[in-house]
């Protein structure tokens, strides 16, 4: 039976007339051009592109050199028409506009959290002026409304570790704007199915639709806000783009107005390569451009990306190591009538990390699908092996298992249908330190403190299997209610506080949402009990009763070697944890999804988790993502990812986190050899069933001599956990972490 909000929600969508008026995807099938051949085609940088980065580099170690803060605006709360006109070099620059004045200046947005930003500001040895700080004695933010809206409990689980990562103090990010309807129909356009949607939210009105009232009004805002923005750097973003050049200037413009207005933890950019193309290939046909002109404006527009900041306090480099903005272009993949989606401009982005170098932004992503065409698949292994700066995705489960062609990925690993859905992030439940309450009677580890009701004492001197799991799987559903509890706050909060109305306004108005709710330790677990099951595990108490350490007599199968043994338990325990939460409803009537994924907060959460089962020492880092733990894979390549892609996707839809690293000469001895060995090894783990794949191409020797000279390694990208990252921008910690995983020497 469906709730009154579920109700209400179905009227709207049958009144609203955004859905007729808005369809980018239509115009996408109808007009893209999929190309099947290679990259022979491709240009190196221009001239004027080659200057013009030669600055932003300039610029990025002048940023390094001062601590990875080049400047800040303390005086300014940003929004999108809040700054002047930005440039790197007006007369060489094709695509213009910067987040502020100055390239790499970032910009305070305190109505996510007044006292983060002065955090961050004091960090650098700077002060907020006292008119913005002025400001919030009168009014609120996100992180003051969590905070006297949370109960003990929630804030309990927050501070020993258990719920780790939340977005209470960040904005929360994962939402994407469908950047292309600015390009496509132009702001007037928009603005005008907007009035339509607010005529069509009327009648009696109960908190839904009033709250959907505000909204939009709030979106209409927004999209004027775009036309004064667009008319300081003297375009027309009112009307539909005309040509190549504007067609990617009024998509920067939208994803512009989107990052001058909020510092999400993952902006993402959605799938924009094809969008591109079609007016790419009719300004070509028509003579209006070269093929080094239409490769001239994708590096101009990347060079952009990757000059996108936000303004992050140090703590949050803890969870999120080396500043990552997560401006995630998904490319490639199919149509769901058998077409293919590459086109030239796929190529053309990823030819960028040949003439700008390699970089971890935009966070290119590759949806891969059994037919994608050779050429596209060849170019796709190149560059892996050449830069390690691409991550990829099962396109056709992605497709089969969530119905629309028309997506792009939401931060790291998370589908999203462009323009008619979007994401509630959530971050994660460290599922080791639950499995540690679970063997304390329901105490945390490291404090003693009471946490979880009705945990049976486990008695005998070794530790029992069955016992254990039920005790787990007790105190994972005691720690469901709480994280959505914690949820709801934070969502319902953000929406009041720190709204993104430039994003949602070129969403449809009441689109559907998933609330992305994540688990860390996958691997730690499994390994801990199938020790527990086919070893013997005892446990060392100290004078408090407390389990410190443990003893584990005899082997045990380990996650990552292709054992249905341990894997299973990895695959059971996602899919109960998942379907606890999906027990409890959520803010907005958002559907329950979960992910195995923890970026590079792994280093974090080990050293806020105890010794664990597996021989896991308290204080060690967890394994990244969906991982096996680092050394413990010792079957090969393949039998690492045979067991990951044994999580069921269906389990968690959120996404499944994979990041596999080997050396080069295991592919085989020449490049083509390595290439075609790539894609194998692709197709054949995709074809298991898996989700998602991090690849980095490299030898533990050059990670570690950037670690040792990192001067000598301004552009080494690895990619880490569902994103790439400049290596010698993580902490040490964070790199030791990333040498000592496994490097794969045999497939």
């Amino acid at each position: 039976m469906k709730s009154q909000t579920a109700e209400t929600k179905d009227l709207i969508e049958k009144k609203l007339l955004n859905l007729p008026l808005i369809d980018v995807k239509a115009f996408v099938e109808k007009n893209v051009s999929p190309y099947y051949g290679d990259d022979s085609f491709l240009e190196g940088p221009t001239q004027r592109t080659t200057t013009l980065w030669q600055i932003c580099l300039e610029a990025m170690l002048e940023e390094r050199y001062k601590g990875g803060c080049l400047a800040i605006d303390t005086e300014t709360i940003s929004s999108i028409t809040s700054h002047k006109p930005g440039y790197i070099n007006k007369d060489l620059e094709l695509i213009v506009g910067l987040q502020t004045d100055e390239l790499l200046k970032r910009a305070m947005k305190p109505f996510g959290g007044i006292r983060v930003v002065e955090g961050a500001v004091a960090e650098r040895g700077l002060e907020v002026a006292e008119e913005v700080k002025n400001v919030f004695k009168h009014t609120s933010d996100h992180n003051n409304g969590v905070f006297s809206a949370y109960d003990d409990e929630i804030k309990q689980y927050r501070s020993l570790g258990i719920l780790t990562g939340l977005p209470d103090n960040y904005a929360r990010g994962r939402i994407i704007g469908d950047y292309r309807r600015l390009a496509l129909y132009g702001a007037d356009e928009l603005i005008r199915a907007k009035k339509n949607d607010l005529k069509a939210v009327n009648g009696v009105l109960n908190e839904h639709k009033i709250r959907l009232r505000e909204e939009i009004t709030s979106q209409i805002k927004a999209l004027k806000d775009m036309i004064v923005l667009g008319n300081s750097y003297g375009l027309e973003l009112n009307r539909p783009a005309t040509s190549a050049k504007e067609a990617i200037q009024w998509l920067y413009m939208a994803y512009l107005a989107a990052v001058k207005e909020q510092d999400g933890a993952a902006m993402s950019l959605g799938n924009v390569s094809n969008f591109i193309d079609i007016y790419i290939e009719k300004d070509l046909a028509k003579g209006l451009i070269t093929e080094s002109e239409a490769q001239e404006l994708v590096d101009q527009f990347v060079m952009k990306l990757r000059m996108v900041r936000h303004l992050r306090p140090g703590a949050y480099d803890e969870i999120f190591g080396g500043d990552p903005t997560w401006v995630t272009e998904a490319i490639g993949g199919q149509f769901n009538d058998g077409r293919t989606k590459v086109t030239k401009t796929s190529f053309r982005f990823l030819q960028t990390l040949y003439n700008l170098g390699a970089s971890p932004e935009p966070n290119l992503t590759v949806l891969w699908s059994k037919d994608l065409p050779e050429g596209f698949k060849k170019f796709c292994g190149k560059v892996s092996i050449d830069t390690s700066s691409i991550q990829y995705e099962n396109d056709d489960l992605m497709r089969k298992t969530r119905g629309s062609d028309d997506y792009g990925i939401a931060c790291c690993v998370s589908y999203q249908e462009l323009g008619k859905r979007i994401q509630f992030f959530g971050a994660r439940t460290n599922l080791p330190k639950t499995l540690l309450m679970a063997l304390n009677e329901g105490r945390e580890e490291i404090s003693g403190k009471k946490v979880l009701q009705d945990i049976s004492v486990l008695e005998g001197e070794y530790l029992e299997y069955e016992a254990v799991m039920e005790n787990f799987k007790k105190s994972m559903s005691q720690i469901a209610e709480v994280y959505s509890r914690a949820m709801n706050i934070i969502h319902y909060m953000h929406d009041r506080h720190y709204y993104e109305k430039a994003q949602m306004a070129l969403i449809d108005s009441d689109p559907g949402i998933d609330m992305a709710y994540g688990a860390a330790g996958i691997s730690i677990i499994a390994d801990s009990l199938s020790a527990i099951k086919y070893a013997k595990v005892k446990p060392v108490r100290n004078e408090d009763g407390l389990t410190v350490d443990f003893i584990v007599e005899g082997d045990y199968p380990k996650f990552g070697n292709d054992n249905d043994k341990v894997d299973e338990i990895a695959a059971y325990i996602t899919k109960f944890f998942s379907e606890e939460l999906a027990k409890y409803a959520c803010y907005k009537n958002a559907r329950p999804t979960l992910s195995l994924l923890t970026i590079t907060s792994n280093v974090m959460y080990g050293k806020k988790t105890g010794t664990t089962p597996d021989g896991r020492k308290e204080g060690e880092a967890f394994a990244p993502g969906a991982n096996p733990m680092h050394g413990r894979d010792t079957d090969g390549a393949v039998a690492a990812l045979s067991s990951v892609a044994k999580l069921d996707y269906r389990d968690a839809l959120d996404g499944i986190s994979n990041t596999f690293s080997i050396i080069p000469k295991s592919l085989g001895s020449s490049r083509e050899d390595q290439i075609e060995n790539l894609n194998r090894l692709l197709d054949g783990y995709f074809e298991l069933g898996a989700h998602h794949l991090n690849v980095n191409v490299l030898d533990r020797d050059t990670l570690m001599d950037a670690y040792k000279n990192p001067e000598n390694y301004p552009q080494l990208t690895i990619r880490v956990s569902g994103y790439a990252v400049n290596f010698t921008r993580l902490s040490k910690a964070h790199q030791l972490e990333v040498i000592t995983r496994t490097f794969h020497e045999s497939l």
